[in-house]
Protein backbone atom coordinates (compact mmCIF):
# COMPACT_ATOMS: atom_id res chain seq x y z
CA UNK A 1 0.00 0.00 0.00
CA UNK A 2 3.06 2.44 0.37
CA UNK A 3 4.16 1.57 -2.60
CA UNK A 4 0.99 2.11 -4.18
CA UNK A 5 0.24 5.13 -2.24
CA UNK A 6 3.57 6.88 -3.67
CA UNK A 7 3.41 5.49 -8.17
CA UNK A 8 -0.37 6.40 -7.96
CA UNK A 9 0.62 9.89 -6.69
CA UNK A 10 2.59 10.10 -9.93
CA UNK A 11 -0.32 10.25 -12.09
CA UNK A 12 -0.39 14.17 -11.33
CA UNK A 13 2.43 14.72 -13.40
CA UNK A 14 1.24 13.32 -16.85
CA UNK A 15 -2.24 14.51 -16.40
CA UNK A 16 -2.44 17.65 -17.68
CA UNK A 17 -0.24 16.74 -20.75
CA UNK A 18 -1.04 12.98 -21.46
CA UNK A 19 -3.66 10.52 -21.92
CA UNK A 20 -5.20 8.05 -19.94
CA UNK A 21 -5.58 5.37 -22.96
CA UNK A 22 -2.11 6.06 -23.89
CA UNK A 23 -1.02 5.91 -20.07
CA UNK A 24 -3.19 2.51 -20.14
CA UNK A 25 -1.30 1.10 -23.33
CA UNK A 26 2.10 2.10 -22.83
CA UNK A 27 2.35 0.82 -19.24
CA UNK A 28 0.44 -2.84 -19.86
CA UNK A 29 3.08 -2.53 -22.83
CA UNK A 30 6.12 -2.54 -20.20
CA UNK A 31 4.58 -4.59 -17.04
CA UNK A 32 3.52 -7.09 -19.14
CA UNK A 33 7.04 -8.61 -20.44
CA UNK A 34 8.16 -7.58 -17.10
CA UNK A 35 5.88 -10.33 -15.22
CA UNK A 36 6.73 -12.58 -17.98
CA UNK A 37 10.76 -12.17 -17.20
CA UNK A 38 9.79 -12.69 -13.09
CA UNK A 39 8.25 -15.41 -14.24
CA UNK A 40 11.12 -17.16 -16.52
CA UNK A 41 13.38 -16.08 -13.43
CA UNK A 42 11.21 -18.92 -10.95
CA UNK A 43 9.24 -16.21 -8.97
CA UNK A 44 5.93 -17.20 -10.01
CA UNK A 45 3.96 -19.73 -12.40
CA UNK A 46 3.07 -18.47 -15.73
CA UNK A 47 -0.14 -20.86 -16.20
CA UNK A 48 -3.28 -20.19 -15.37
CA UNK A 49 -5.74 -23.24 -14.62
CA UNK A 50 -8.96 -21.66 -15.41
CA UNK A 51 -7.73 -19.28 -17.96
CA UNK A 52 -11.72 -17.97 -18.93
CA UNK A 53 -12.18 -17.14 -15.14
CA UNK A 54 -8.86 -15.26 -14.41
CA UNK A 55 -10.01 -12.77 -17.03
CA UNK A 56 -13.67 -12.39 -16.06
CA UNK A 57 -12.19 -11.42 -12.67
CA UNK A 58 -9.38 -9.12 -13.83
CA UNK A 59 -11.84 -7.82 -16.54
CA UNK A 60 -14.11 -6.37 -13.02
CA UNK A 61 -10.85 -5.04 -11.22
CA UNK A 62 -9.35 -3.59 -14.22
CA UNK A 63 -12.42 -1.97 -14.96
CA UNK A 64 -12.44 -0.57 -11.52
CA UNK A 65 -9.17 0.52 -11.77
CA UNK A 66 -9.79 2.60 -15.05
CA UNK A 67 -12.05 4.44 -13.44
CA UNK A 68 -9.73 4.69 -10.45
CA UNK A 69 -7.34 6.33 -12.82
CA UNK A 70 -9.39 8.57 -14.79
CA UNK A 71 -10.66 10.19 -11.38
CA UNK A 72 -7.35 10.84 -9.80
CA UNK A 73 -6.39 13.59 -12.39
CA UNK A 74 -9.25 15.48 -11.77
CA UNK A 75 -10.34 14.89 -7.87
CA UNK A 76 -8.63 14.37 -4.58
CA UNK A 77 -6.67 11.60 -3.90
CA UNK A 78 -7.80 10.59 -0.42
CA UNK A 79 -11.62 11.12 -2.24
CA UNK A 80 -11.04 8.74 -5.19
CA UNK A 81 -9.09 5.95 -2.93
CA UNK A 82 -11.67 6.55 -0.25
CA UNK A 83 -15.00 5.73 -3.20
CA UNK A 84 -12.66 2.59 -4.58
CA UNK A 85 -12.49 1.32 -0.98
CA UNK A 86 -15.96 1.30 -0.28
CA UNK A 87 -15.71 -2.19 -2.09
CA UNK A 88 -16.28 -4.29 1.39
CA UNK A 89 -19.77 -3.08 1.35
CA UNK A 90 -20.61 -4.04 -1.52
CA UNK A 91 -18.94 -7.35 -1.46
CA UNK A 92 -21.10 -7.72 1.47
CA UNK A 93 -24.03 -6.77 -0.01
CA UNK A 94 -23.85 -8.67 -3.27
CA UNK A 95 -23.46 -11.59 -1.17
CA UNK A 96 -26.20 -11.64 0.59
CA UNK A 97 -28.11 -10.80 -2.68
CA UNK A 98 -26.47 -13.43 -4.78
CA UNK A 99 -24.60 -15.66 -3.24
CA UNK A 100 -27.08 -16.50 0.15
CA UNK A 101 -25.08 -15.45 2.96
CA UNK A 102 -26.42 -14.75 5.99
CA UNK A 103 -25.03 -12.01 7.74
CA UNK A 104 -25.81 -10.32 11.11
CA UNK A 105 -26.54 -6.76 13.07
CA UNK A 106 -23.02 -6.00 13.32
CA UNK A 107 -22.24 -6.20 9.53
CA UNK A 108 -24.85 -4.62 8.35
CA UNK A 109 -24.63 -1.64 10.66
CA UNK A 110 -21.30 -1.43 9.17
CA UNK A 111 -22.57 -1.13 5.64
CA UNK A 112 -24.64 1.41 7.10
CA UNK A 113 -21.97 3.56 8.43
CA UNK A 114 -19.37 2.85 5.18
CA UNK A 115 -22.78 4.04 3.33
CA UNK A 116 -22.69 7.14 5.30
CA UNK A 117 -19.08 8.01 5.14
CA UNK A 118 -18.96 7.37 1.22
CA UNK A 119 -21.43 10.31 1.14
CA UNK A 120 -19.68 12.94 3.09
CA UNK A 121 -16.75 11.98 0.96
CA UNK A 122 -18.37 12.42 -2.22
CA UNK A 123 -20.34 15.72 -0.62
CA UNK A 124 -18.12 18.65 -1.95
CA UNK A 125 -18.03 21.59 0.84
CA UNK A 126 -20.94 23.77 -0.64
CA UNK A 127 -23.05 21.03 -0.46
CA UNK A 128 -23.38 20.44 -4.12
CA UNK A 129 -23.37 17.01 -5.55
CA UNK A 130 -21.83 16.55 -8.93
CA UNK A 131 -21.88 13.38 -11.18
CA UNK A 132 -18.37 13.26 -11.75
CA UNK A 133 -17.83 12.51 -7.15
CA UNK A 134 -19.85 9.59 -7.68
CA UNK A 135 -17.22 7.85 -10.13
CA UNK A 136 -15.23 6.34 -7.50
CA UNK A 137 -17.81 4.51 -6.18
CA UNK A 138 -18.38 3.29 -9.15
CA UNK A 139 -15.19 1.45 -9.66
CA UNK A 140 -16.17 0.43 -5.83
CA UNK A 141 -18.80 -1.55 -7.44
CA UNK A 142 -17.12 -3.19 -10.10
CA UNK A 143 -14.00 -3.96 -7.47
CA UNK A 144 -16.54 -5.54 -5.19
CA UNK A 145 -17.03 -8.17 -8.04
CA UNK A 146 -13.58 -8.85 -8.91
CA UNK A 147 -12.94 -9.19 -5.00
CA UNK A 148 -16.13 -11.70 -5.00
CA UNK A 149 -14.27 -13.65 -7.95
CA UNK A 150 -11.09 -13.62 -6.60
CA UNK A 151 -12.58 -16.38 -3.73
CA UNK A 152 -15.16 -17.89 -6.06
CA UNK A 153 -13.22 -18.35 -9.56
CA UNK A 154 -9.44 -17.84 -8.74
CA UNK A 155 -8.98 -19.99 -6.14
CA UNK A 156 -5.08 -21.42 -6.57
CA UNK A 157 -3.98 -19.10 -9.46
CA UNK A 158 -0.58 -18.09 -9.14
CA UNK A 159 -0.61 -13.87 -8.38
CA UNK A 160 2.05 -13.11 -11.51
CA UNK A 161 -0.77 -14.87 -14.03
CA UNK A 162 -3.46 -12.55 -11.74
CA UNK A 163 -1.43 -9.39 -12.43
CA UNK A 164 -0.58 -10.43 -16.01
CA UNK A 165 -4.50 -10.60 -16.68
CA UNK A 166 -5.26 -7.32 -14.91
CA UNK A 167 -2.33 -5.67 -16.60
CA UNK A 168 -3.46 -7.21 -20.52
CA UNK A 169 -7.12 -6.51 -19.88
CA UNK A 170 -6.10 -2.35 -18.94
CA UNK A 171 -3.62 -2.84 -21.91
CA UNK A 172 -6.81 -3.16 -24.16
CA UNK A 173 -8.56 -0.57 -22.72
CA UNK A 174 -5.92 1.98 -23.96
CA UNK A 175 -5.27 0.48 -26.90
CA UNK A 176 -9.41 0.40 -27.82
CA UNK A 177 -9.45 3.90 -26.18
CA UNK A 178 -6.45 5.14 -28.08
CA UNK A 179 -7.95 4.09 -31.89
CA UNK A 180 -11.32 5.07 -31.30
CA UNK A 181 -10.26 8.60 -30.31
CA UNK A 182 -7.54 8.67 -33.24
CA UNK A 183 -10.95 7.71 -35.85
CA UNK A 184 -13.01 10.04 -33.59
CA UNK A 185 -10.86 12.82 -32.11
CA UNK A 186 -12.53 15.46 -29.32
CA UNK A 187 -12.11 18.80 -28.24
CA UNK A 188 -10.04 17.94 -25.19
CA UNK A 189 -10.00 20.19 -22.48
CA UNK A 190 -7.19 21.91 -21.35
CA UNK A 191 -4.31 20.67 -18.39
CA UNK A 192 -6.51 17.40 -16.65
CA UNK A 193 -9.52 17.85 -17.19
CA UNK A 194 -8.50 16.73 -20.77
CA UNK A 195 -7.06 13.06 -19.17
CA UNK A 196 -10.34 11.34 -20.35
CA UNK A 197 -10.58 12.97 -23.72
CA UNK A 198 -7.54 12.96 -25.32
CA UNK A 199 -5.91 10.07 -27.51
CA UNK A 200 -2.30 9.32 -28.84
CA UNK A 201 -0.34 12.01 -27.71
CA UNK A 202 3.46 12.15 -28.51
CA UNK A 203 5.50 11.15 -25.37
CA UNK A 204 7.95 13.05 -23.56
CA UNK A 205 11.04 11.92 -21.01
CA UNK A 206 8.23 12.70 -17.93
CA UNK A 207 5.55 10.41 -19.57
CA UNK A 208 8.36 7.88 -20.10
CA UNK A 209 9.84 7.48 -16.24
CA UNK A 210 6.31 8.18 -14.82
CA UNK A 211 4.69 4.92 -16.76
CA UNK A 212 7.92 2.64 -16.14
CA UNK A 213 7.48 4.06 -12.53
CA UNK A 214 4.13 2.96 -12.17
CA UNK A 215 4.31 -0.45 -13.97
CA UNK A 216 7.26 -1.26 -11.61
CA UNK A 217 5.21 0.14 -8.43
CA UNK A 218 1.69 -1.25 -9.56
CA UNK A 219 3.52 -5.05 -9.86
CA UNK A 220 5.49 -4.54 -6.60
CA UNK A 221 1.99 -3.75 -4.87
CA UNK A 222 -0.04 -6.00 -6.43
CA UNK A 223 2.57 -9.56 -6.03
CA UNK A 224 3.19 -8.36 -2.14
CA UNK A 225 -0.63 -8.20 -1.39
CA UNK A 226 -1.67 -11.62 -3.15
CA UNK A 227 1.66 -12.39 -0.95
CA UNK A 228 0.38 -11.39 1.98
CA UNK A 229 -3.23 -12.61 1.69
CA UNK A 230 -1.70 -16.17 1.38
CA UNK A 231 0.93 -15.95 4.45
CA UNK A 232 -1.80 -14.24 6.75
CA UNK A 233 -4.89 -14.40 7.72
CA UNK A 234 -7.58 -12.48 5.29
CA UNK A 235 -9.72 -11.19 7.30
CA UNK A 236 -6.83 -9.36 8.61
CA UNK A 237 -4.82 -8.53 5.90
CA UNK A 238 -7.77 -6.94 4.01
CA UNK A 239 -8.08 -4.55 6.85
CA UNK A 240 -4.39 -3.27 6.04
CA UNK A 241 -5.64 -2.19 2.50
CA UNK A 242 -7.03 1.00 4.46
CA UNK A 243 -3.41 2.24 5.03
CA UNK A 244 -3.75 3.25 1.40
CA UNK A 245 -5.99 6.35 1.93
CA UNK A 246 -3.45 7.64 4.41
CA UNK A 247 -0.59 6.73 2.40
CA UNK A 248 -2.36 8.03 -0.37
CA UNK A 249 -3.27 11.29 1.32
CA UNK A 250 -0.02 11.52 3.06
CA UNK A 251 1.93 12.00 -0.23
CA UNK A 252 -0.32 13.75 -2.01
CA UNK A 253 -0.30 16.55 0.78
CA UNK A 254 3.34 16.40 0.71
CA UNK A 255 3.83 16.32 -3.49
CA UNK A 256 1.08 18.65 -4.80
CA UNK A 257 -0.24 20.07 -1.79
CA UNK A 258 -3.64 18.95 -1.97
CA UNK A 259 -6.30 18.10 1.57
CA UNK A 260 -8.85 17.63 2.34
CA UNK A 261 -11.95 19.24 4.16
CA UNK A 262 -13.14 17.71 7.73
CA UNK A 263 -16.29 16.68 6.53
CA UNK A 264 -14.41 14.30 3.58
CA UNK A 265 -11.63 13.43 6.75
CA UNK A 266 -15.09 12.19 8.74
CA UNK A 267 -16.30 10.40 5.83
CA UNK A 268 -13.23 8.30 5.44
CA UNK A 269 -13.04 7.09 8.93
CA UNK A 270 -16.49 5.94 8.47
CA UNK A 271 -15.38 3.92 5.49
CA UNK A 272 -12.29 2.63 7.59
CA UNK A 273 -14.38 1.32 10.39
CA UNK A 274 -17.09 0.47 8.03
CA UNK A 275 -14.29 -1.95 6.35
CA UNK A 276 -12.68 -3.49 9.47
CA UNK A 277 -15.90 -3.73 11.24
CA UNK A 278 -16.67 -6.03 7.95
CA UNK A 279 -13.60 -7.87 8.24
CA UNK A 280 -13.62 -8.70 11.60
CA UNK A 281 -16.97 -9.77 11.46
CA UNK A 282 -16.40 -12.17 8.44
CA UNK A 283 -15.21 -15.54 8.82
Amino acid sequence: MFVLGVSDNLIVLVSEISSLWLFHAARSAVAMPLIFVLTLLGLGVFRAHRPAMVLARNFFTATALLIYFGCLAVLPIGVVVAGLFTAPIFVLVFSVLFRGQQVGLWRWLAVGIGFCGALLVVWPQDGGLTWLSLFPIVAGVFYAIGAIGTRAWCEGEDAFVMAFAYFLILGIYGAIGVAVLAVFPLDAAPLADGWMQRGYVAPNLTVAWVVVAQAVGSIIGVVLLTRGYQLGEASYVAINEYSLIVFASFFAWLMWGQTLGLVALIGIAMIIASGSIIALRSK
